[in-house]
C-alpha cells in the first residue's frame, strides 16, 4: 500500500459512504416524484403497468447524470466536515499535510465520476430519452396495447364503437362488453357479451378477433324488422388502425450524441436553428461536466465551519450554489439554442465567473490563516439566530407572566 497511505484510505472511507447515501436519496426521490406521474399517464392511456418501469430505465440516465455531481460534492464536504468538527483536520496540517495534499482521493474519485457523467450525457443520455419519448409515443398511438379503454367509448376506424367495463388477466380477459358495428351494407349492430378475449389472426395481422362469450345481436336493418339473436360463442373481427411509425432519432438536439452534435454544429448544409441547437448542447453538456473539476475545491471551501463552531451552513450554501448554477446553464442552453447570444457567452461565461468564486473561496480556506470562505454568511447567520432566540424567549416570558 505504498502508493495509497492509510491517510488516503480513511479519507476514501470517510467520502465514498455519504457520496454513494446522497447519490441513492436524489435519485430515489427524482424518480418516485416521477413514477407516480407515469403511472397517472399510463392509466390515463390504459396501457400496461410494465411500460411505467420501462419509461423509469429510460429516464435514469438524465437523473444519474444530476445525482453524481450533487454526491460527488456532498460526499466530499461531509467527509472533510467531519475531519475538521473532530480536530482531526487541525491534526493532519500540523503535521504538513496541506488541502491540496488532502484533496488527492477525492480528484481520483472526481476524475473517475467526470468519465462516467461524460459517457452518461454524451451518449447514453440522448440514446435513452429518444427510448423514452419512443414509449410514450407508443402508449399515445395505442401501439402498446393503450387503443381500447376500460370503461370508455372507443370508436375503431369510424365502423364500430366499442366499451368494455372490466379488463382481468392484464388485458387477456374481457368482462361486460358492449358494441355497435355499422356494416357496408347499413346494418347497424348492437352487440352485448358477458365476457371476450381477444385473438391474434396469423393469416391477417391487421385484422383481430374478439371472441365473445354467452351474449346478444340485435340487427337492426332499415330493409328488414329488426331481430334478436343469443349466442354462446361468436367471433366479432376487428379492423386495427393504422398506427403511425415513430420519427427517427435526432430529431431533436436533445437525442444526439457528441459526435453527432459536432457534425450539425459546424455542417454548412444543416440549418441555422439546428447548428444553434447543436452547439448550444454540446456546450451545455461539456459545461456541466467540466464544473465537476472543480467540485472538490468547492466542498472544502464550504465544509469548515468557524472554530469552535459546529454550523451547517456551507452545507446548505453548496445545494444552493450547485442547484442555482445549474439551473444557469439550462436558461443559457435555451438562449444560445434561439440564436441570441452565442453558447461561449451565456454558458462558458458563467462558468468562469462560476469557477473563479470557486477559486477564491479554495484560497480563504487553504492559504489564508483563519480565512472563512462565507465568513460573512456565518456571522449573519449566527446574529439571526441569536436574535430569534431573544425572540422566542422574550415571547415565552411573556407568556408566562399573563
Amino acid at each position: 500500500m505504498k502508493f495509497f497511505p492509510a491517510i488516503d484510505r480513511y479519507i476514501l472511507r470517510l467520502t465514498l459512504l455519504p457520496m454513494g447515501a446522497v447519490f441513492l436519496i436524489a435519485a430515489s426521490l427524482l424518480i418516485l416524484d416521477k413514477m407516480l406521474k407515469l403511472f397517472d399517464f399510463v392509466a390515463s392511456e390504459g396501457g400496461p403497468i410494465g411500460v411505467v418501469f420501462r419509461m423509469l430505465a429510460n429516464l435514469l440516465p438524465e437523473y444519474a447524470s444530476l445525482a453524481i455531481p450533487l454526491g460527488l460534492m456532498l460526499g466530499i464536504l461531509l467527509a472533510f466536515r467531519k475531519l475538521a468538527t473532530t480536530s482531526e483536520l487541525d491534526v493532519m496540517r500540523a503535521v504538513g499535510l496541506g488541502y491540496t495534499r488532502l484533496l488527492r482521493v477525492p480528484y481520483m474519485i472526481t476524475l473517475v465520476l467526470a468519465g462516467v457523467n461524460l459517457l452518461i450525457v454524451g451518449y447514453l443520455q440522448p440514446l435513452s430519452r429518444y427510448w423514452y419519448e419512443q414509449l410514450e409515443f407508443e402508449l399515445r398511438s395505442g401501439a402498446l396495447g393503450a387503443s381500447i379503454k376500460v370503461g370508455e367509448f372507443t370508436t375503431l376506424q369510424d365502423k364500430m364503437a366499442l366499451r368494455i367495463e372490466q379488463s382481468r388477466e392484464d388485458g387477456r380477459r374481457l368482462i361486460g362488453i358492449f358494441a355497435r358495428v355499422n356494416s357496408p351494407r347499413g346494418e347497424v349492430l348492437t352487440i352485448s357479451a358477458r365476457e371476450g378475449r381477444f385473438l391474434a389472426l396469423q393469416s391477417s395481422p391487421d385484422t383481430i378477433i374478439l371472441r365473445l362469450t354467452d351474449g346478444q345481436i340485435i340487427q337492426d336493418d332499415p330493409k328488414q324488422t329488426p331481430r334478436v339473436l343469443s349466442f354462446s360463442r361468436h367471433d366479432l373481427p376487428i379492423d386495427l388502425p393504422a398506427i403511425e411509425k415513430f420519427r427517427q432519432r435526432g430529431g431533436k438536439d436533445r437525442e444526439y450524441i457528441l459526435p453527432e452534435l459536432l457534425k450539425v454544429g459546424w455542417s454548412d448544409k444543416a440549418s441555422a436553428q439546428a447548428r444553434n441547437e447543436s452547439r448550444a448542447s454540446l456546450s451545455y453538456r461539456l459545461v456541466e461536466v467540466v464544473m465537476m473539476l472543480l467540485l472538490p475545491l468547492l466542498a472544502v471551501a464550504l465544509a469548515i465551519p468557524p472554530k469552535r463552531s459546529t454550523s451547517s451552513l456551507g452545507l446548505f450554501v453548496s445545494i444552493v450554489m450547485v442547484v442555482a448554477y445549474h439551473k444557469v446553464n439550462e436558461y443559457g442552453q435555451a438562449v444560445a439554442a434561439l440564436g441570441r447570444l452565442s453558447p461561449a457567452v451565456i454558458l462558458w461565461g458563467p462558468f468562469l465567473i462560476f469557477a473563479a468564486l470557486i477559486m477564491w473561496m479554495y484560497w480563504r480556506v487553504a492559504y489564508v490563516p483563519g480565512g472563512q470562505a462565507i465568513g460573512a454568511l456565518e456571522r449573519a447567520a449566527g446574529n439571526l439566530g441569536r436574535w430569534l432566540r431573544k425572540l422566542f424567549k422574550r415571547r415565552s416570558s411573556a407568556a408566562e407572566t399573563a
